[in-house]
């Protein structure tokens, strides 16, 4: 079989049907969640501002400096496809007068994203993330809660045991401002064993070596400074009692000194879930605390704290461990037809029972009993109803069990009651699309 003509672009990928199972899944779990716990969703444009992300995030984090897709209106005005998703919310929060709402603020996104990574396994430079982010609340049980959706939503995924919570506090600002010359003066010297990105790093964001992937950076990493050391009273304070939350709501966790996340919004809480067997190189996402987010991008000081995880490395997980999602698109019954006069009978047929909310999917073109039947069988029906010219006349309607193999003769005109009897009425049928 030759190539075809025209492939995706490197890097991003079709969702074909099969995974369209899992996304829908994830969606309705999250969205299931998000809802109970009072979140409402927003959706913010695949492309901003391109200042809206070098900003937030920072202009010599990773993304901005290497992962970003930019692109030029034809008045010169440069922008960027989104790299990830709070930048966005914060600048919606902002621009459409969302501080006048009763605090916290709590939404969620479903969306895709785009870096230019390298493609690997789980990661696409298209890909997609579920997340939530609240604001107006500096609580560190705001925190917990948070992690706690999080972890739950892993749970329902049936992930929640492939994965460990790595956790971490940065302190506030002042705090990093501290650490910050307390690993420049310990890295100072050693320069030689970095490797190209910390050598800059050093000068232009130390705290990003610390998540370096490097092993000799690592190594490093392990004998730095510790955040412990120059955390004021407070920002420990707030980061001992989420612990203590944590464990009255039973998540387990790590204490990860290292951790400190890629982006430079973040301040105290800082989590992600690993992958017990990778580590962090297929984390499924994390986030933490921001509290000077909002002020940096023109808003008054507001704390918030979010999260984040990646679709189509949670689907990779939920693959691994077996997990196959429901499927809603299975097909119940096949309707198969021969004759000018079976076929219009069949099409209205077919449309009676698709009001019922029973799948069905009705072979209506010139093809062969038997080719209709191997159709049938192909898409996994469990019963077909067989129409054809006599049973017309005779006003009946066959009617096959596939799996079993039987078949029985029965009136047509009681054939819609009998499928739903056998297979179940679907609560939301003939019910109006906006009241689902």
């Amino acid at each position: 079989m030759s190539a075809p003509l025209y492939q995706s672009p490197k890097g991003v990928h079709d969702v074909l049907p099969d995974d369209h199972l899992y996304f829908s899944f994830i969606k309705k779990v999250v969205r299931h969640h998000c809802r109970r716990a009072g979140y409402r969703r927003i959706s913010t444009p695949i492309f901003e501002d391109i200042e809206v992300f070098t900003r937030s995030i920072g202009g010599t984090s990773d993304i901005v400096e290497k992962e970003m897709f930019t692109l030029e209106s034809k008045s010169g005005k440069k922008y960027a496809l989104k790299p990830e998703g709070t930048a966005g919310v914060v600048r919606a929060y902002l621009e459409h007068g969302m501080q006048q709402m009763p605090k916290p603020v709590e939404l969620y996104y479903i969306e895709p994203h785009f870096r230019y990574n390298r493609p690997q396994k789980g990661r696409y430079r298209q890909f997609h993330q579920f997340g939530c982010e609240v604001i107006g609340e500096s609580d560190p049980a705001v925190d917990a809660q948070v992690i706690y959706l999080a972890y739950r939503i892993n749970q329902d995924l049936g992930i929640a045991d492939r994965l460990s919570l790595q956790l971490n506090t940065i302190g506030s600002m002042e705090d990093r401002v501290k650490f910050k010359e307390d690993l420049i003066n310990f890295y100072t010297g050693k320069e030689r064993s970095l490797c190209e990105d910390c050598k800059r790093r050093m000068l232009e964001n130390p705290l990003r070596l610390l998540d370096c992937k490097e092993e000799d950076c690592q190594i490093l990493a392990s004998m730095a400074p510790k955040f412990e050391n120059v955390i004021c009273n407070e920002s420990k304070e707030h980061f001992e009692i989420l612990k203590e939350y944590l464990e009255e709501l039973n998540v387990p966790y790590e204490l990860n000194p290292l951790l400190v996340r890629g982006l430079d919004y973040y301040t105290h809480t800082v989590f992600e879930f690993w992958s017990k067997k990778e580590g962090s190189q297929n984390a499924t996402g994390g986030g933490g605390r921001y509290d000077g987010l909002i002020e940096i991008m023109g808003g008054q000081p507001t704390p918030a704290v979010g999260f984040a995880a990646g679709i189509e490395r949670t689907i990779e997980y939920m693959k691994e461990a077996g997990i196959r999602p429901p499927n809603k698109d299975a097909v119940a019954i096949f309707v198969a037809q021969l004759g000018l006069v079976a076929k219009k009978k069949s099409l209205t047929l077919i449309n009676k029972l698709r009001d019922q909310g029973l799948n069905v999917v009705g072979a209506v073109g010139k093809d062969s009993m038997k080719s209709q039947m191997g159709l049938a069988d192909r898409l996994g029906a469990q019963y077909s109803l067989i129409l054809g010219q006599i049973e017309v006349q005779e006003g009946t309607i066959i009617l096959r069990d596939m799996k079993k193999g039987s078949q029985e003769t029965v009136s047509y005109e009681g054939i819609v009651d009998k499928m739903v009897e056998l297979l179940g009425k679907n609560p939301l049928a003939n019910k109006k699309l906006w009241e689902e």
